[in-house]
């Protein structure tokens, strides 16, 4: 029987799965004890194609796992002309944080309320709209990422307006760290270079 388990991703995150370069995600391996050593992390694959990984927690996804995508939405009334030219509003329908700009494009004439953005982690199974499939799962240090991979986690080299090239590398490094608490940078941040899952995925139609 399939598994189907959340993942969460950011707006920006999403719009790149849709655009079909996000492929892959990291996500930071916590409580590892101090005492290991580098050769002491490692995964295991059993005969039966489970994953296990030595000296860390216990592995959230494995492969061939359907991971339903929870991203920010809401809640939006919309209408619908009738022939005699009248509008009749329908239930509300649920409008994608990530697609928003083509959602009001194809539904400006008829949209009648908005409602306040809910985050992703309160978004149900039964309104998700994209679902991966896990194809491998690894473990690595943060800073073994190559410039190929930080592509495929849906990075862009970039202009800013001060007309400043950043590389997508610069851009995966602020990203990551902003998603640190401050007072664990020092140990999951960037610099610290912590140990975290590499997670390959594809999207299913």
């Amino acid at each position: 029987m399939l598994k189907y388990k959340p993942i969460l991703f950011s707006t920006e995150m999403v719009q790149a799965i849709l655009e079909g370069r996000k492929t892959v995600t990291r996500r930071l391996i916590k409580n590892i004890p101090s005492n290991l050593q580098e050769g002491d992390i490692g995964i295991i694959r059993k005969s039966d194609g489970k994953i296990t990984c030595y000296g860390t927690e216990n592995l959230l996804y494995q492969v061939g796992d359907i991971l339903y995508v929870r991203e920010t939405f809401r809640y939006v009334s919309i209408g619908e002309e009738t022939y005699e030219g009248e509008c009749l509003w329908q239930e509300d329908v649920i409008e994608y944080k990530a697609s928003q700009e083509e959602f009001e494009k194809q539904n400006y004439d008829y949209i009648g309320e908005y409602y306040e953005w809910h985050p992703s982690i309160h978004m149900p199974k039964s309104i998700a709209r994209i679902f991966l499939k896990v194809t491998d799962v690894r473990v690595e240090r943060l800073q073994d990422i190559t410039e190929m991979q930080v592509r495929k986690e849906g990075f862009r080299d970039y202009l800013a307006a001060d007309d400043i090239f950043y590389p997508c590398g610069y851009y995966f490094r602020q990203t990551w760290d902003s998603t640190i608490n401050k007072q664990d940078l020092d140990k999951y941040g960037w610099e610290a270079n912590p140990w975290v899952w590499v997670i390959e995925f594809e999207k299913l139609d």
